[in-house]
């Protein structure tokens, strides 16, 4: 994804070399902030897990995970690490799961709405007006990508939060088939033809 705005840009070099560069910041930022919440959210339940590997920081090395992100550099779309909890210290695993799954997306979304709100008010031109609407964009995307109820994104996990018991154990059947079903849906355009309209209409929505 990222490499195609190197190529295919708007022939200046320099000025795709400024776009990848604050694409690629975007994406640093939004991923960050995405993991971090997680961790926040299993910390406040009463899970250490998060917290005691060093997840509970906006370092950027704590979160990005190297194949992943090499994925969205080169395919438009990649994950960072995975924030392990542990359902044992939950006083009701499958709801506080479904809780810190959410507080990703949810995460994201915020940034959105603060960033949107910061560029209304104060109406920053050129670079940093260009590079606020990069940053709300790619954090709805990332909102938008994990919401999808397919293993191992967190919609998966909200969706289960809300299932009685014997759905819950249905639907976790699904759970090793996931991966699969993720990358049927990103290849064969699925999930763009979901999360564009969506996202076009979020970023209207917001003013951009």
């Amino acid at each position: 994804m990222l490499f195609s705005i190197l190529s295919n840009g708007s022939g200046n070099l320099l000025v795709n070399l400024v776009i990848f560069l604050l694409v690629a910041v975007a994406l640093i930022i939004s991923i960050s902030i995405h993991e971090f919440a997680h961790a926040w959210a299993a910390d406040k339940l009463g899970d250490p897990t998060a917290k005691r590997l060093g997840r509970l920081t906006l370092n950027p090395k704590a979160h990005l995970d190297p194949m992943g992100t090499m994925m969205l550099l080169i395919a438009g779309f990649g994950w960072g690490k995975p924030v392990p909890f542990d359902p044992r210290y939950l006083d009701n695993p499958k709801k506080g799961a479904a809780i810190i799954s959410f507080a990703g997306p949810a995460s994201n979304i915020l940034l959105a709405l603060l960033l949107t709100t910061i560029f209304h008010v104060f109406g920053p031109v050129g670079i940093v007006g260009f590079f606020l609407r990069i940053v709300v964009q790619y954090n709805l995307i990332l909102a938008l990508f994990n919401m999808i109820p397919v293993n191992p994104l967190d919609g998966f996990k909200v969706v289960n939060g809300f299932l009685p018991r014997e759905l819950s154990y249905q639907w976790i059947q699904l759970a090793p088939y996931g991966m699969w079903i993720l990358l049927f849906l990103i290849f064969a355009g699925v999930t763009d033809k979901v999360i564009g309209p969506l996202l076009t209409s979020g970023m209207s929505i917001l003013g951009f």
